[in-house]
């Protein structure tokens, strides 16, 4: 059987997390486990307005898939979807959507972070602090604890 082809999507508005798993499982009962991810955005104690996120079109998606039909590979996923948005985010909104659709728990889990890991090192999105004062901020450089994340995975 062929490996599935994940979902992939880059998008300014908000995503739905029912909405979807159902698109993910929708009639199929060969699935054991979702596990999913939502990533949001802090006000880091109340200095936060906004986050802006760009993206890189085009590549950003084609790296999102790169890496999911990795997960998929290793960890004999069911499926997988990864959405990440772009533009103007505000603390407790969401950021990026991961979920990984497998026989049994522990794969679900895994490629699920393996996923994460490697949109945050990966795939090319920038983020700029806005801050609550009004001043815009830098563009947030990246971390080397992502990077050690995604390091466990050799």
């Amino acid at each position: 059987m062929a490996a599935p082809s994940p979902i992939i999507r880059v998008q300014a508005h908000d995503f739905d997390l029912q909405m979807e798993v159902d698109a993910l499982t929708g009639g199929r009962t060969d699935i054991g486990a979702i596990v999913s991810f939502i990533g949001l955005c802090r006000s880091e104690q109340g200095k936060l307005s906004a986050l802006e996120l760009e993206h890189y079109p085009g590549m950003a998606e084609t790296e999102m898939k790169r890496i999911a039909d990795l997960a998929i590979e290793r960890f004999s996923l069911m499926g997988a979807t990864a959405i990440h948005r772009y533009g103007r985010i505000e603390p407790g909104q969401n950021i990026v959507l991961v979920i990984a659709a497998a026989p049994h728990r522990q794969a679900a889990f895994d490629g699920a972070n393996f996923i994460m890991d490697f949109l945050k090192t990966s795939a090319p999105f920038w983020k700029k602090e806005h801050a609550a004062d009004g001043t815009s901020g830098e563009w947030i450089a990246a971390k080397d604890i992502d990077d050690k994340a995604k390091d466990k995975w050799d």
